[in-house]
């Protein structure tokens, strides 16, 4: 077995043990789009050596006319055993159906269900994105939220050259908190680390050295360390950018041809400190990584406190970062944050989500159709 193999296996049962919280007597379903067909068979082996009871469905991504019947079939009957269902999706680009899981599972007590929602799923999200567990993560975002709820003005620098300054309101936008921890009737997101919020303004040059991540369908290398975008943001809109790489720049042209796309929808920060590199694939696993990073379009807030909508969520992601807050001169190393052992805001939102929101609005039959004769952007090759 190769050192990777040893790692793959080790965030596997990271994810039984930790996220997930398998126990013995527990009815375990996994439910797997094709592209995920290897890493849901790393989950299932894992399952079937603990002797797990284990039933696997597949999906089709987004669209998958027959899956709410053959969802209901594969479900065990409503307290037909001891122990609790555990539901785990995995998927690669998509987080599909969220709305037929939610209905299938509303049958059930919600302290007897789990359901982790794996998005990325392959060796690096096992590599990098599951070894560090749900406490650590939770210590970890409440060490930051602990700071940043009460800030109203941030200053956020780089080293790769942002400088940018932030309003808040935290009365107002909520904070959401990704930390992979259980809360009876919600859902678990993986790769999880991250905390967030919709910031009241934005000024200044943010330089993403890190990656992207977008919901579009683009097999586009997402690492950034190579080309940086320099972005300039005048009161939370993108006024000019600059990129070397001509794929980059017409993905973010194509991007923010959309309407409110140019508009800040997120500041958030990664805490999830065992990824240690960015990764090609355009993923979430990269915005978890330790830094800062800025979302454009889609914003992280309910409709009814940030009116507008966008098709695009994009976010451009720096490495690491330094963030001032108010007037304590000391700032805050987001590469080096201490984890705190006060409990958790109870005021900030864990990420439950309530569509399919966290993956492509488009598949990739619908990108070739929309943006023919655009295949840098469409289908994008490394």
């Amino acid at each position: 077995m190769s050192k990777l193999d040893e790692r793959v296996w080790a965030g596997v049962d990271v994810l039984l043990d930790d996220y997930a919280r398998v126990d013995p007597e527990d009815q375990v379903l996994v439910a797997y789009t094709p592209e995920s067909r290897e890493p849901a068979a790393w989950v299932a082996a894992a399952l079937k050596m603990r002797g797990n009871n284990l039933a696997t469905i597949s999906m089709q991504p987004m669209r998958d006319e027959t899956f709410a019947h053959r969802l209901a079939a594969a479900l065990p009957r409503p307290g037909a055993r001891s122990g609790k269902l555990v539901v785990i999706t995995v998927e690669r680009d998509t987080m599909s159906h969220t709305e037929i899981f939610r209905e299938a599972l509303s049958r059930y007590n919600r302290c007897q269900w789990l359901i982790a929602r794996i998005i990325n799923a392959s060796e690096e999200l096992f590599v990098h994105g599951m070894n560090v567990r749900s406490a650590e993560l939770s210590a970890l975002n409440t060490s930051l939220l602990r700071r940043l709820m009460g800030a109203r003005e941030l200053r956020v620098k780089t080293a790769g050259g942002s400088d940018f300054r932030v309003t808040l309101d935290s009365d107002k936008y909520r904070w959401i908190s990704n930390r992979g921890a259980w809360t009876p009737g919600r859902f678990i997101v993986l790769p999880a680390g991250e905390v967030a919020t919709y910031p009241v303004s934005v000024d200044g040059v943010l330089v993403a050295d890190g990656a992207f991540n977008v919901n579009v369908f683009t097999k586009l290398d997402a690492r950034l360390g190579q080309h940086p975008v320099r972005f300039r943001i005048k009161d939370s809109k993108v006024v000019d950018f600059e990129c070397a790489s001509r794929q980059v720049s017409e993905l973010l042209r194509v991007c923010f041809a959309r309407p409110f796309a140019t508009s800040v929808g997120e500041l958030g920060f990664g805490t999830n400190t065992g990824i240690a590199e960015f990764v090609s694939m355009n993923s979430h696993i990269n915005e978890r990584r330790p830094g800062v990073h800025i979302g454009f379009g889609q914003h992280n807030q309910s409709i009814y406190v940030v009116e507008h909508h966008c098709d695009i969520h994009m976010d451009m992601i720096a490495s690491g970062g330094a963030v001032w807050v108010d007037d304590d001169p000391e700032p805050i190393d987001l590469q080096r944050v201490m984890p705190s052992s006060e409990a958790h805001p109870t005021l900030v939102l864990d990420e439950d989500i309530d569509g399919d929101c966290c993956g492509l609005w488009l598949d990739e039959e619908q990108a070739r159709s929309r943006w023919a004769g655009r295949p840098d952007v469409a289908r994008a090759e490394p």
